[in-house]
């Protein structure tokens, strides 16, 4: 298990990226997989530092575990406001950009690229999980 904590601010999102994908090339994962995780880390890491601390500043923890060959679990923490991403209705895909409500896609494209994804608010955290096999 490797740990990162970090500013939840955009700024940090470089930091998070490079330590993710660092302990994805020591569990050898494939190039698709890599990228479709490195696009979830992204997403998510964004939306704390966009949204966590609306009216001052915190950090944020990333946990990346890898329990058995080929799986990985990567857990993002932090004690900013409660928020359970997948209590929102997946956007509306078949109407058009100007039809459709702003926000939710980032959250949709993580659904459908991982192989799970949970959230539990535990101790005064948010605590997202997602999972990716290959």
């Amino acid at each position: 298990m490797a740990k990162i904590t970090v500013d939840a601010s955009k700024e940090s999102i470089p930091k998070v990226s490079a330590f993710v994908e660092g302990e994805l090339e020591k569990l050898s994962c494939p190039i698709k997989e890599l990228s479709q995780i490195n696009i979830a880390v992204d997403e998510l890491f964004c939306n704390i530092a966009s949204y966590a601390y609306p009216d001052s500043s915190g950090s944020a923890s990333i946990t990346v575990e890898s329990p058995e060959e080929k799986r990985v679990f990567i857990t993002f923490e932090d004690s900013g406001i409660p928020y359970n991403p997948l209590k929102k209705p997946d956007p509306d895909i078949s109407l058009s950009a100007e039809e459709r409500e702003i926000g939710g896609l980032g959250i949709l494209i993580v659904k459908k690229t991982m192989d799970s994804m949970n959230y539990k608010y535990q101790d005064n955290k948010n605590i997202l999980t997602i999972e990716k096999k290959w």
